[in-house]
């Protein structure tokens, strides 16, 4: 839907957006008092954690969601959860695609003539439709506000279609009232769409611009392509009543990814998420522990020092966030869905026996950059098990593949068997006696090659 127009009828005039909407997002913010105190505002609560009496309850108590979340205040939200193959697909299932022409044309069109955007995103905060013209879509690229990224509070922080969703009631969202500062250029206004049978959100429908925006022309305009996308679901529910509306996202298989890398990528409902490094290491310790684990338990496991219990508690709530409630339970905290994750692959194909298997799913250390207690005694583990099965195995081809990968490069026991198992006519043979007598020379190894040792 996203730049595509709907044939050339116009607009109907009830729903054209108001002659003053023509401010670009090239000059936001520009005059009026208000605009200004609430930039300070903002800036007063991200010091001391107070809200000022005039800013508007909803837009306070959203602020305390995000800082609670761990939204960050100034670098670019909303990380894109849905790839773009699987959008298609995706969308093209869902409900609002049933729609998505009508709101193009009452809405998208007028927002198009007005170098303003509209959106419309799933129940969970994704964007799936996002229009305007070229120049306006190449600016809210700047902000992540593309299709398949996602606008929740707990990912983007306040803003129009986070926190409709989160209320489940029409928003307007102004410039500085945007808790992420790189989105306080733009203004946008958001309602939610119901399942006109079970009144479940849906979506939501979002038109997002420069200041103009923050009229009651706009909020009413919303709020009316809403009701109007919910009365042409039920006329289509009307006509063939056994058309169910698809819920999205059911439950669906976890898939964990941790070898070799930094950090955890996820899939999950559709979703591919890649976690901060923090996250990670609370989430590998979760899989490893599925009866849970309470909030002191994780902090001695993730932190080399003492910490403060707030401060994991703090960690987790920002994880429950991102993952949300229905994946990461609390009290104590643990999994609620089975996974599949690399690191115990691997180990699955220790204990039945297939080495080769298990060197070929090992492409590294668990988490290699990470010094917390619970995960270096976790990689060592896994790194012993997998060596030591290669090592007994007499497989060269695994040893070979061992001694070539960064992490076995200077493995003197794998480089000695290789040395005394090749054959004499082998090519590898010469490399493999370099590299003992290299590995002797620089850490002093008294071990003979024919001979495995450290």
């Amino acid at each position: 839907m996203a730049g595509r127009h709907s044939g050339s009828t116009a607009a109907p005039h009830f729903f054209r957006l108001p002659p003053t909407l023509g401010g670009t997002v090239t000059a936001p913010e520009s005059g009026g008092t208000d605009v200004r105190a609430l930039h300070l505002d903002h800036d007063r609560f991200l010091e001391t954690g107070a809200v000022p009496v005039r800013v508007r309850g909803l837009v306070a108590e959203s602020w305390r969601r995000s800082a609670a979340a761990g939204v960050d205040v100034d670098a670019i939200s909303a990380p894109a959860l849905v790839v773009s193959f699987e959008l298609v697909d995706y969308r093209s299932a869902h409900p609002l695609s049933r729609v998505s022409a009508l709101l193009q044309e009452v809405l998208g069109r007028a927002a198009q003539e007005c170098d303003s955007l509209m959106a419309v995103g799933d129940a969970q905060g994704r964007l799936l439709w996002v229009c305007g013209r070229p120049g306006v879509l190449r600016k809210a690229e700047q902000i992540n506000f593309v299709e398949g990224a996602a606008w929740d509070e707990a990912n983007a922080g306040t803003n129009a279609p986070g926190t409709a969703l989160r209320l489940d009631a029409p928003v307007q969202i102004r410039a500085s009232e945007h808790f992420n500062r790189t989105v306080q250029p733009w203004t946008c206004a958001a309602a939610p769409i119901h399942d006109p049978a079970t009144h479940a959100v849906l979506g939501i429908i979002d038109i997002t611009g420069g200041d103009d925006i923050a009229s009651p022309q706009t909020m009413g305009m919303v709020r009316a392509a809403a009701r109007m996308a919910e009365a042409e679901l039920g006329r289509l529910l009307a006509v063939n009543p056994s058309d169910e509306l698809w819920v999205p996202f059911r439950e669906s298989a976890v898939t964990i990814e941790a070898l070799g890398r930094p950090d955890c990528q996820l899939a999950f409902d559709g979703r591919s998420v890649r976690l901060s490094p923090r996250h990670s290491e609370i989430l590998v310790l979760l899989v490893d522990h599925p009866e849970g684990l309470t909030g002191d338990q994780l902090a001695i496991a993730v932190y080399p020092d003492d910490v403060r219990t707030s401060t994991m508690r703090a960690e987790l709530t920002r994880l429950r966030s991102l993952l949300g409630v229905d994946l990461l339970d609390s009290r104590p905290y643990r999994l609620r869905r089975e996974v599949t994750c690399d690191w115990r692959t691997v180990e699955q194909h220790l204990s039945a026996g297939r080495v080769a298997e298990a060197a070929k799913a090992y492409r590294g250390p668990l988490l290699p950059q990470s010094d917390a207690p619970g995960i270096v005694e976790r990689r060592e583990r896994l790194e012993r098990q997998i060596r030591a099965a290669v090592l007994a195995s007499g497989q060269l081809d695994l040893m070979v593949s061992w001694t070539r990968s960064r992490w076995g490069a200077d493995d003197l026991d794998m480089w000695s068997q290789q040395a005394r198992l090749l054959p004499s006519t082998s090519p590898l043979g010469p490399i493999a006696a370099a590299e003992v007598a290299r590995l002797h020379r620089e850490f002093g190894v008294r071990t003979s090659p024919n001979r495995p040792g450290r």
